[in-house]
């Protein structure tokens, strides 16, 4: 063989580099707030999606059951069945150190009032507040995490 391998392609040209901008393909997900809300669970489909809000909100909720028990505290697992009186969450009062197994078939109404306890504290907000203090010469900065308090 003689001459180039693939003469009839055009000479390599330097491609610029991509923006990375340019290469998002899906827009960023914004946290909802939902400290103060107090879902209508009308429905089954509700109350279970309000039920899965509350397992990854990182404060406290106040549940009232059926039998009109106010419980508040925070919901550190649940158990999603078949049926609602087969599905429960686990809930550890503000207020003891006891867990407690709610069925979702006893819940009547659900309120989101504890403080988010992680509200603002996402990665980005503490570089930004790393970054402006270091540009403003403070010293003794550390990279250890703050209190979530």
């Amino acid at each position: 063989m003689t001459g180039p391998r693939h003469a009839d392609r055009p000479p390599h040209t330097e491609t610029p580099p991509l923006n990375p901008d340019s290469l998002e393909v899906a827009p960023g997900r914004q946290r909802e707030t939902i400290e103060g809300w107090i879902p209508d669970l009308a429905s089954e489909p509700e109350l279970r999606a309000a039920l899965e809000k509350a397992f990854d909100y990182r404060g406290d909720v106040t549940l009232t059951t059926k039998d009109g028990k106010k419980l508040e505290g925070y919901i550190f697992d649940r158990i999603s069945g078949p049926s609602l009186s087969t599905s429960f969450i686990r809930l550890m009062p503000g207020n003891s150190s006891q867990r407690l197994k709610i069925s979702y078939a006893d819940i009547a109404a659900l309120a989101f009032t504890g403080r988010d306890t992680a509200a603002g504290k996402s990665w980005e907000a503490w570089v930004r507040k790393y970054w402006g203090k270091k540009s403003q010469g403070q010293s003794g900065l550390s990279i250890q995490p703050e209190s979530l308090d």
